[in-house]
């Protein structure tokens, strides 16, 4: 019997081509300058099965984001393919998808279209989502006013109140004040009861990544080092880290 899977991510590579400054003299003449290309992820496979809760680690610069975002839909791998398989997808990041110059209600209701659901279902959760992100009067105020721990706390509630069938976290649960990210974790384990979401957490922290996921990937220079259990993995990963 063929295997199920949530999300399949396949032979997935992803390279930014970094633009040289020209100078003046030399855009007058003419001279061609090579653009360099980096490679942020190289040839990455994995599957995840529905339910499974696969945590993402690595040093600074190693594809763990650049991967969260390809597979979230940001934009697309310049080789292999990404299938998620019919499923809804969020990406709970800093950064991602909310417009500075609107406020925090509306950016709720932005973000609420962008993954699918509509108006009348976003505003019956508009109130618990404002709620549980604990930002007072800064809800009407532009995003841009925000400090990234309140723009964590509001993309947190977004995503974990408008409910996905694949939940996508980059570091969002190890930003904010102590007593937010208690709550945060709590309710991440609430949301992964159930047996038919999906998670891809990206995280510096190891316990919480112990914690949550029955999966952990080692990604480093922009290639899978080791995917396995959480323990031996971490356990390696910390090794190396102390080594270096």
């Amino acid at each position: 019997m063929a295997v199920e899977y949530a999300v399949e991510v396949n032979n997935v590579s992803i390279s930014y081509r970094i633009l040289n400054n020209i100078s003046l003299r030399s855009s007058l003449f003419h001279k061609r300058t090579r653009d360099e290309v980096f490679e942020a992820v190289k040839d990455v496979s994995f599957s995840i099965e529905p339910g499974g809760i696969l945590g993402i680690i690595g040093k600074n610069g190693s594809g763990k984001s650049t991967l969260l975002k390809s597979i979230a839909g940001v934009f697309s791998p310049n080789s292999g393919t990404i299938d998620l398989h019919g499923h809804s997808v969020s990406l709970m990041a800093l950064g991602v998808g909310f417009n500075g110059e609107l406020s925090g209600r509306k950016n709720i209701v932005l973000s609420g279209l962008l993954l699918g659901f509509s108006e009348r279902e976003i505003e019956e959760r508009m109130d618990d989502i404002i709620e549980f992100a604990e930002i007072g009067d800064f809800i009407d105020k532009p995003v841009r006013t925000y400090s990234s721990g309140m723009h964590s706390k509001l993309a947190f509630s977004i995503t974990a109140m408008l409910e996905t069938d694949i939940m996508l976290v980059d570091e969002v649960l190890s930003v904010g004040d102590e007593r937010f990210r208690k709550k945060s974790l709590e309710k991440m384990k609430s949301l992964i009861q159930d047996k038919d979401r999906t998670v891809i957490i990206v995280s510096h922290d190891m316990k919480t990544l112990e914690e949550l996921c029955d999966t952990v990937c080692w990604m480093h220079d922009g290639e899978i080092r080791e995917i396995g259990e959480p323990g031996p993995v971490l356990e390696h990963y910390a090794e190396f880290m102390s080594a270096g």
